[in-house]
Parts: structure tokens; sequence; C-alpha cells
């Protein structure tokens, strides 16, 4: 009605005893009588006869439901066909919304208003008024609460819908002669104007409706953001998982549970902040861009600097330059932040993610094995409420500390049969002897094959070996300890243990959650370390250029100020690396690193 006073040309034809009469119809149902309007007069006619007809056949049965349950309500907002046949797209849906802002300024509403001062989220509601009777309404109460309508039901003078805030929902119990006598014209607005997706300020009176549901009782209603484009349907949602990616806005909206992940999320990093904070460690920042990728072997995103004619890239770790704050002075730090590194696309890999690095003067790995198993446990607590994690088909205990801790060698040894550090510096019959063991391990054991095939030494075999046929088998978290010299550049040698480092990485579900070690402070061994990983880097690349794979190419640099930093002496430090993106999939249940990233980064769409 109000839009046919506002566009004269677009007037509904229905009847409106008919809409009233439809409490199973969609809350798109006066956008579709509107769109049908510009169909023929002789349709529009016949169609009019057929609804009445329906009309006199339901009154009965409508009056009977005066409780609307609003929350059950299937809002059916992504465009499709209604029962009579006619199609309304979301472009139409859009168009019709659009014009109902006209009618929302006749009636004094923006549209698109400035503010709202509510009294309460509507989880306080729910807790305030959790002994509220059914049936029974507080004389003389008054809240205001605001939020996005999520489900909408007219029935005559009657009319319910579901607003949702950041923290719950409550129902809106609109009456409409109670409604007209505080704000002429506003039920009409309701139940015409206000449509699933806008966002409304209430205030009004509390009450428990019939069927119990906490209620708000209008006196007098604002709209605050009037929503163009219709949501997903409630029971189906945004189906497409690239899409739920690509508009994660619209997945929040209509998915209590990605919302709930991503507070999961933030609850995580607060809670890594303050322990460490409470510990004494400071937080730094250190650059984005940098002269050259160090920290880590991983392939850099470059860019270039145009006022200083620089080739730069994006950090790959924050490793080495939180090492020089130690070097200065500075005993406990930490970084938490983004990280960028040019690699493939899985579950457990995006192009940025983010990272806590912690450095902790005259401490060694000993140090780190504590921190790490403390800050995961009240992450766990703070954000699941419990040690006992469940997580795809199985369920991960973290409450059993210490952790299992096993070398590399003898985890390796008791999947294989091979002892790979027995061989000394025998390459060759390492390689003899691992090939055939990984053929007979399994299937996809035999993938680490080619990885075996090019190891430049008998350390890179192990690697190789553990990567094949143990990694995925960790389950429950486990610390790796003791890694081989050649692929630990940054840590010191084991103080007795000839050929590995004093190092770990933990594994949970099969996948790496964080690195640590003894941080190498011999300026003399570390030139000597990087070095040599230079050499073997740059052998790996010539095959990787040879078979066809140059894009996976890059080069490493020695960072000689690094090492000049070292020169000047630092204090024993033990370090620690772990990933958020991967914790927080673990506390959520969530199988990619896509689920807890809220904008991951895609490949761009053809327009």
């Amino acid at each position: 009605m109000l839009l046919a006073r506002a566009f004269a040309r677009r007037t509904v034809s229905t009847p409106r005893a008919s809409l009233a009469a439809r409490p199973r119809a969609s809350t798109r149902a006066s956008e579709r009588e509107s769109a049908r309007a510009t169909a023929t007069a002789a349709t529009t006619r016949r169609r009019g006869a057929t609804t009445r007809t329906r009309a006199r056949a339901s009154d009965a049965g409508t009056n009977k439901k005066r409780d609307g349950g609003a929350g059950n309500r299937k809002r059916g907002e992504g465009g499709g066909r209604d029962a009579s046949g006619v199609t309304s797209s979301p472009e139409e849906v859009k168009a019709l919304r659009a014009q109902k802002l006209d009618a929302l300024g006749a009636l004094g509403q923006r549209g698109f208003d400035y503010r709202f001062d509510r009294t309460k989220y509507c989880d306080a509601l729910q807790r305030e008024h959790e002994g509220l009777e059914n049936g029974v309404e507080i004389e003389g109460s008054s809240e205001a609460v605001c939020g996005r309508v999520m489900a909408k039901r007219s029935f005559g003078k009657l009319a319910f819908l579901s607003l949702v805030d950041e923290r719950g929902s409550v129902q809106l119990f609109c009456d409409k002669k109670r409604l007209d006598e505080t704000s002429p014209g506003a039920f009409e607005m309701i139940t015409e104007l206000v449509d699933v997706g806008d966002i409304i300020g209430v205030h009004g009176s509390v009450k428990r409706s019939d069927k119990g549901e906490l209620s708000i009782v209008p006196a007098k209603v604002q709209m605050l953001t009037k929503a163009l484009l219709p949501l997903p349907d409630k029971w189906h949602g945004l189906q497409d998982v690239e899409k739920r990616y690509r508009q994660r806005y619209v997945d929040l909206i209509v998915s209590p549970e990605v919302r709930n992940t991503f507070k999961a999320r933030s609850n995580i990093i607060s809670t890594i902040r303050r322990m460490l904070d409470d510990d004494g460690f400071l937080e730094m920042e250190t650059p984005v861009l940098h002269t050259q990728a160090g920290g880590a072997d991983a392939k850099p995103f470059n860019t270039f600097h145009n006022a200083l004619g620089m080739q730069l890239t994006l950090r790959i770790a924050t490793e080495l330059h939180l090492k020089r704050l130690v070097v200065g002075g500075f005993e406990r730090v930490y970084e938490l932040g983004r990280v960028f590194r040019n690699e493939g696309l899985s579950t457990r890999h995006n192009p940025e993610f983010t990272s806590i690095e912690v450095y902790q003067a005259y401490a060694d790995v000993t140090d780190m094995l504590e921190l790490t198993e403390e800050m995961i446990c009240r992450c766990a607590m703070k954000a699941c409420g419990t040690l006992t994690i469940p997580y795809g088909d199985v369920t991960i205990d973290l409450s059993q500390r210490p952790w299992r801790r096993a070398p590399m060698n003898d985890l390796v040894k008791e999947a294989t049969g091979v002892d790979v550090m027995a061989f000394g510096d025998d390459l060759e019959g390492a390689k003899a002897a691992a090939i055939p063991a990984l053929k007979a391990h399994s299937k996809k054991a035999g993938e680490g094959i080619k990885g075996v095939k090019l190891a430049a030494s008998v350390g890179h075999v192990l690697n190789e070996m553990f990567e094949a046929a143990c990694e995925s088998d960790l389950i429950q978290p486990t610390f790796v300890l003791d890694h081989p010299l050649e692929i630990s550049p940054l840590a010191k040698p084991h103080r007795s243990k000839p050929g590995v480092t004093e190092r770990f990485e933990l594994f949970v579900v099969g996948r790496e959650l964080a690195n640590s070690f003894s941080e190498l402070t011999d300026p003399i061994d570390q030139r000597k370390r990087l070095e040599a990983q230079m050499v073997t880097h740059a052998k790996t690349s010539a095959a990787q250029r040879e078979a066809a794979a140059a894009n996976e190419a890059y080069d490493v640099e020695m960072d000689e100020d690094f090492v000049a930093a070292l020169e000047y002496g630092m204090p024993p430090t033990a370090g620690m690396g772990l990933g958020v993106d991967r914790l927080v999939m673990l506390l959520t249940n969530s199988p990619s690193i896509r689920d807890v990233i809220a904008f991951p980064l895609l490949k761009k769409q053809d327009s």
C-alpha cells in the first residue's frame, strides 16, 4: 500500500487479505506481487481471483496462528520460481527494493541512517529475562535493540520478525493496533517495506510470547540500512564453497558457525598476546619489505620501489629482524603478523598467512617445548573450553602433558626399518636403503622416492623419508626432535648428538604446527651454514629448471647484515614460530586454511 502510493503505476493487484492468509509464503512475497503487477491486466485479474479463492480457503487456519516463531521462518531470498511459476531474479528484487527507499522517505525514514543507541544486546536480554513466563509482558519496560532482520511473517494485524545482532537474536512481536497508536504507519512499513536482510532499530517493551519466544513489542521502528540484495535461502545458504570465500560478508550473515570460527580466531590471537605480554615479552614490528628474503627456505613475492629504484621482496619470515633486536638488548620479543610465500595453494597453505615468532634470550629449545605446550593449551581452553578437541573423525587429547617427544631418525626407523643416521656421510648407501624401504612402506610413501634421489646429503634423505613415511601418521601432538644439520641452517648443533641440531617441530593431525630451536649464535658457523645452503639450493634450482619447473626456482643470497649482527654478539637464545592459521583450524575443526582466513586469496574471476 505504501509502495502503491509512492509508485502509482506499480500497484499490487493481489488483495491484502490473501497476503495475510499465506503464513508460509516467502518474505519476498510482496516483492514478487509487485513484480507481477507489470504483467497484462487480464493475467492480473485471473491471478487476483485465484489468490482470493486461496485466501478464503485458508483464513480459518491463519487466525489460529498468532505467535510467529519468526526464528523458524524460511527466508527464501535467493531468487527463483514461486508457486505461480513467475521468476523473480535477484536483479528484479534489487530494483524493487531500491524503489522502496522512496516510500521510506515519504514516511520520514532515511533508508541509510546515521546511528542508533541500543540499550542491550540480544543475548543480554535473553539472559535477563530467562525466567519470564509465557504470555507475560513486563509493564513499563523499555528497551532499544537493533540488528538485521533474518526472518519475517505477517498474519493480518500481527507480524513477527527475527532480529539478529552480533551476540544473539530476539523476536519482534508487532501488533498493528498498538504500533499505530505510537507510530502511525509503522506497521504498514514493517509489512510492506521491511525485507529480510534489512537492518533496523526498535524501541519497545519486553514480552514472552505464548509459544515461549522472548520478544520486543515495538512502539517505534527505525530503518537503519535498507538491503538492496536478497540473502541466500535459509535452508540452503551459500552452497558454492568458492562463492562463500569470495563473498565472505554474505557467508558471515547467513552462517552463525562461520561467525563463531572468526570469533574463536580473535580469542586465540588475544590469548597468545596476553600470555606473552604477561610473561614479559615485548611485541615488536619488523619490516614487511625486505631487500632479500631470509629466515626460511621459501619462494618470495617480488616487488619494486619506484622512488628508491629498488627490487624488494615481501617477507617470508620475521625471524632475522627479531634476532637483530635480541642482539640489540631486548631479551624477550615476539611478533604476530602476516608473512608471504609465493608457493602453492592447498588446504594447509595460503600465500599470505599469520605466524607468531617468539625469541627468549638465555634460554634453549627445552624452554620452548614448555612455552609451546602452554600456549596451545591456553588457546584451546579459551576457544573450546576443553583440552579434548574433535577434529574430523578423530579426537585430539591435549591434556596428556608432556606431549610425546621423539627424534626424527627414531620415527623413520620405526616406520621403515632404516637407521638413516647410521650411514654417516655415505649418501649413496643411505639412498640405496631408503628407496626400497619407501616402496615397501606404502604407495603414498613411494611418492617420496623422487625427493630421496635428489637429496644432497644423508640429512636430506632422512628428512625426505620422514615427510613421506611418518608425517601424516602423527595425529596426536608430537614433538619431532633432533633435525639434521643440513636442513637446519639457523639452529645450534646438538650438544651431545653429532649430525643433528637442537630443534623440534610440533605435529598434530599430520600437520606441522610449530618449529623451534636453540638459535645458532656463532657467526662463523652461521656463515658456513648459509653458504652451504646456497650451494644446495643452487643445485635444486638447476634441477628444477631442467625439469621444466623454472617457475619454482628462486635465488637465495647471503644476508651479510644478519651475520654482522651476530658478530657483535648474540646471547644464548631460543626461538619458536607457530602457524596461527593452522592452530585456528585445529581448534575450530576447520578442514581448510581458507575456512579460517576471512578473505583468502582466490584466482581472479573473468568479468
